[in-house]
């Protein structure tokens, strides 16, 4: 976690950068495309998108047009979209093509499940076809968002043919979820924190602000560090060319266990948003 550009090596080989842009409620158009084509000349070389943020094309463009100004190739640049339904495994096969034709890239980097929803044997059948699609090569690494141990257990009792690299849920020191952390890791499926910033609602947090001072940064660079010092992935989110800019300030120091351990007893549950992992 030395640099913008570091990576982690997930269950399937693939390396994918610890560090990127999440674009949840970025207006889709201009607004979009402006934080994602910053967010790439910053050096940021991961975008996490998905099909309910209705954002993919400008995602997309914006992308394409970096590497043609820049010379910056595909392979370098990682591009993360999710599954809005689970339904059946066909249905995977046709989302997905909808969001390759919306992105206008050859393949997905990383294909989210978005939610637990639809109860065990709807979530293996849409497993199945994230799985197909990997081995089809429309996406290269497959994964789940906001699934809690029950849904992991229940999606791993049927053995499929891919474990997922990533489950990515919301985490922060007011919402650290060890039991479930503690179960990816010992699977080896690698946590994810969809809002590392904890949506600026305790930026001024007595302790966060300690740190701020002690470490001679911000409040949202002390949580994005926190993530990363974890070993979580981390996709902080902004539409400021400057916020973007800052938020990958992060690599020039690291956080010292104890205060690592202190950040994280502050845990409240704090629920900044979408909350389902215990769904049925």
């Amino acid at each position: 976690m030395t640099s913008i550009t570091s990576t982690v090596t997930l269950n399937d080989g693939n390396k994918m950068p610890v560090f990127g842009l999440g674009v949840y409620v970025t207006e889709p158009g201009q607004e979009t495309y402006n934080a994602v084509k910053w967010a790439l000349e910053a050096g940021y070389r991961h975008i996490d998108g998905a099909e309910w943020y209705e954002n993919e094309e400008d995602c997309g463009r914006a992308i394409r047009d970096f590497m043609k100004e820049s010379g910056v190739p595909r392979s370098e640049i990682w591009w993360t979209t999710k599954l809005m339904h689970n339904k059946t495994t066909e249905y995977v096969h046709e989302a997905i093509d909808i969001s390759l034709k919306k992105c206008g890239l050859e393949y997905i980097d990383q294909y989210l499940i978005h939610g637990p929803e639809g109860g065990p044997e709807v979530r293996a059948a849409t497993w199945k076809g994230c799985c197909e699609a990997k081995d089809k090569g429309t996406v290269r690494s497959i994964g789940v968002s906001n699934f809690g141990v029950k849904h992991l257990t229940d999606l791993l009792a049927t053995n499929p043919k891919y474990v997922p690299s990533v489950n990515q849920v919301d985490l922060h020191p007011f919402m650290t979820r060890d039991e479930l952390v503690a179960f990816c890791e010992s699977k080896g499926i690698v946590l994810e924190a969809w809002a590392p910033l904890v949506r600026g609602e305790r930026f001024k947090h007595p302790a966060i602000v300690a740190m701020a001072e002690k470490y001679k940064k911000s409040p949202a660079q002390i949580l994005i560090r926190y993530g990363l010092d974890r070993g979580f992935i981390v996709i902080p989110k902004s539409t400021k060319k400057e916020r973007i800019a800052d938020n990958a300030n992060v690599f020039d120091f690291k956080l010292e266990k104890a205060d690592i351990d202190d950040l994280t007893k502050l845990d409240e549950f704090l629920v900044t948003d979408w909350e389902v992992t215990t769904v049925p």
